[in-house]
């Protein structure tokens, strides 16, 4: 144990982001923060712009300030896009991971009008299968559990990253596959963006959402983003039609036109304390280069897996570099009590997923590497 520490010293002296630590506000410095879930560290930037819009926007400018807020969901967006390789016409901040979901999975159905089955992997994010389902029930559509047969499936719903084991879907060979058969895929990033440089036009991603309260630091309850691939954006047709997505929002006419940019994908009036907050993370992320965010990810899963051997400690994370997402999944009989008890007594903060896993999240700007050595130790020490 002994010389995982000592390696683990040894690699956080020569870490080039250890100084990212410092952008961001850190209440406790001797907690290992890898709980999985979908909360990373709050920005400096972040408490700093918060406070400065509720003073000069809010209680200055009052409703004047929307003469500002208004396009801020598709600003921010245009500032994440580099981040997963899309243009920045493409991509919007807005709502929740769950609403966007249900936003483009119903309007790439329209896209296959003639297909009755949409498709998702039964051991997918909750959240996913049950929106799938929702859909399925509402337009008397067929759901099929996995990806094998896709020749009459209209919609595949799929992760690029496996919540439990991390493991990353080789996206290139799957969206090809899925084109030929004629399905739409739409992609869900949440534990890769902000962690992965996805290169959503490169692996030949049409259509994705995700969240920025994780790797991307927005903040609890943080708006979620959607891709749409450009020239798709005027072929869909989103079910919500909110008076963001009008034409012409402030004529209140009555009828319906949608914008013809990403914006028609936006519902109604945005969170904008929520989305100053993701503005920030999403900045500390860009700044510090998704190319170094993702080598650093890489070292910290190797570190991990080195640690789980030497420990005698069982994961089924994957050991290929280019297979492997953020986090560890260390397999226990007694996890759920192990996770608890880590977090009373050694200042773990890790989390328990059904029905035996320990997962230890790694974001690349705040985890050290003795954070992952103490997570280790702590729960080969429990067993």
């Amino acid at each position: 144990m002994q010389e995982l520490v000592e390696e683990a010293v040894t690699l956080d002296a020569g870490d080039p982001l250890a100084g990212w630590r410092e952008e961001f506000v850190i209440a406790d410095p001797e907690l290992a923060y890898l709980d999985g879930n979908s909360l990373g560290m709050p920005t400096k930037r972040a408490f700093e712009r918060v406070e400065q819009v509720m003073r000069d926007d809010w209680a200055a400018g009052l409703i004047r300030s929307w003469d500002h807020w208004l396009d801020w969901p598709q600003a921010v967006g245009a500032e994440l896009a580099p981040l997963i390789g899309a243009e920045p016409h493409e991509v919007v901040v807005h709502d929740s991971t769950s609403v966007n979901l249900f936003q483009l999975i119903t309007a790439a159905v329209g896209l296959r009008p003639d297909r009755r089955v949409i498709a998702v992997d039964p051991a997918d994010f909750p959240t996913d299968r049950y929106i799938v389902e929702s859909i399925a029930a509402a337009r008397d559509l067929e759901v099929r559990a996995g990806f094998d047969q896709l020749d009459d499936v209209a919609v595949a719903v799929r992760s690029m990253v496996d919540y439990r084991s991390a493991e990353i879907v080789d996206v290139a060979t799957e969206a090809a596959r899925a084109r030929e058969a004629g399905a739409v895929v739409v992609w869900d990033l949440s534990h890769a963006a902000g962690l992965l440089p996805v290169r959503v036009h490169e692996v030949g991603i049409d259509l994705a959402v995700g969240c920025t309260y994780k790797f991307l630091n927005g903040g609890p309850g943080a708006p979620a983003f959607t891709f749409v691939r450009a020239d798709l954006i005027e072929q869909l047709d989103e079910p919500f039609h909110g008076w963001f997505a009008q034409t012409d929002q402030f004529a209140m006419g009555d009828t319906f036109t949608p914008r013809a940019d990403i914006g028609r994908f936006r519902i109604g009036t945005p969170s904008i304390l929520s989305l100053v907050a993701a503005q920030a993370g999403i900045e500390v992320s860009a700044a510090a280069g998704i190319e170094a965010i993702r080598a650093k990810s890489v070292e910290l899963g190797r570190f991990g897996l080195r640690c789980c051997d030497a420990l005698g400690l069982s994961t089924s994370t994957p050991r290929d570099d280019d297979r492997r997402g953020g986090h560890l999944c260390v397999h226990e009989p007694d996890a759920r009590r192990i996770v608890a008890e880590m977090t009373e007594h050694d200042r773990v903060l890790a989390d328990f997923r059904e029905p035996d896993v320990v997962r230890l999240g790694c974001s690349p700007l705040t985890t050290r590497f003795a954070d992952v050595a103490r997570a280790t130790i702590a729960v080969a020490n429990r067993r």
